[in-house]
């Protein structure tokens, strides 16, 4: 029901509801359209756009479609805790996330350098992949300040960057400094309707669900990020 095709044709807005109703999957079958729109802060039309997006000509046949949904869900052996990651593989399966991994090897097969960014967690993933990418013998390197400054000779060089949300000013403000001196820029977010995916050249989206410790911790798993780094490393070989 949720394919990675239409998933990735959602606004920032439909990806809230979608977001909700993966984190809600019991009390959405009770739910009307307004109390969606409601608990998700979005107004109903965002939430019928929503339906159509995913194949539905409405909220009933949503409803009705997801219902259908859970029922098969349930008939499969897992466990919780791995249903994002497994539907990451699902997404990692399908032919366009494929044809982009094959458009990124050519770019990287061709860079002189590159340079992975990141903050926090994903900063930390920058460097396991900068390491990764040099055991490949690739030249790469992880920079960790946001002020870095950014030399002119920078034509051959491929900037990946990391972001949970996609909407980090500093990872942000530095790639488009990166950008100005034809740097080419890679993005691996959870979401395609970030700010960072849509900056950049290519941008591989994982689609987990977001978890927050406190509201400020951000703890989403980072598997698929793992994945894609060494995907994307394997593919030099």
């Amino acid at each position: 029901m949720f394919d990675y095709e239409k998933i990735k044709s959602l606004n920032e807005l439909e990806i809230s509801v979608y977001n909700y109703i993966m984190k809600h999957k019991e009390e959405i079958r009770y739910m009307t359209i307004r109390d969606l729109a409601q608990a998700v802060h979005v107004s109903t039309s965002t939430v019928l756009r929503f339906c159509k997006k995913i194949g539905c000509d409405g909220y009933a046949e949503f409803r009705i479609m997801y219902k259908l949904y859970l029922e098969e869900e349930t008939k499969k052996p897992k466990v919780k805790e791995i249903d994002d990651i497994m539907h990451f593989f699902q997404i990692a399966e399908t032919d366009y996330f494929k044809h982009t991994l094959e458009k990124i090897k050519e770019v990287l097969q061709k860079a002189e350098s590159i340079i992975f960014i990141g903050i926090g967690t994903s900063g930390i993933l920058g460097k396991y992949g900068a390491r990764y990418f040099s055991n490949l013998d690739k030249f790469s390197q992880y920079i960790e300040d946001p002020y870095y400054p950014i030399s002119n000779d920078r034509k051959n060089t491929v900037v990946i960057a990391l972001s949970v949300s996609g909407e980090t000013l500093e990872v942000i403000q530095l790639i488009e400094r990166f950008r100005e001196h034809q740097c080419l820029v890679i993005s691996i977010t959870n979401t395609s309707s970030c700010t960072l995916a849509k900056i950049s050249d290519f941008n591989l989206s994982y689609y987990v669900t977001e978890e927050l410790m406190r509201g400020e911790y951000n703890i989403t798993t980072q598997l698929p990020v793992v994945y894609i780094l060494e995907m994307m490393g394997r593919s030099l070989k």
